[in-house]
């Protein structure tokens, strides 16, 4: 479920082998080591087993923000093939929230050491 600032997303383990998780992402505006862009907090289970993280990007990544987050909620056992970005349209909701929140166009300059 999604709110501005927060996304919540859930998937119960319905096999024994299948791997069950929920997880809020939090987030705000916040000064990064590179000028304004995003605070976001990930907390939750995965399959039982609790984790707390967080994580700044500048202006020109915070678009990637399920990238850094499937990283690091993999680290603590969220198979590779969950996608984050398959959330029923809550995905696109926070992506605009985002954008919105910082001010974000279209053919915003990205600095290139953030492309490689």
């Amino acid at each position: 479920m999604f709110e501005p600032g927060h996304l919540h997303i859930a998937r119960p383990a319905l096999q024994p082998k299948d791997i069950g998780y929920d997880i809020h992402i939090r987030y705000e505006v916040a000064q990064t080591d590179e000028g304004p862009g995003m605070h976001f907090t990930l907390e939750g289970e995965i399959n039982g087993k609790g984790f707390n993280e967080s994580f700044d990007l500048p202006k020109d990544k915070a678009y990637n923000f399920a990238s850094e987050a499937s990283r690091i909620a993999g680290t603590y056992g969220l198979p590779k093939d969950a996608d984050l970005h398959a959330m029923d349209g809550q995905y696109d909701a926070m992506f605009e929230d985002i954008r919105d929140k910082l001010d974000m166009k279209s053919g915003d300059a990205v600095k290139p050491e953030h492309l490689e």
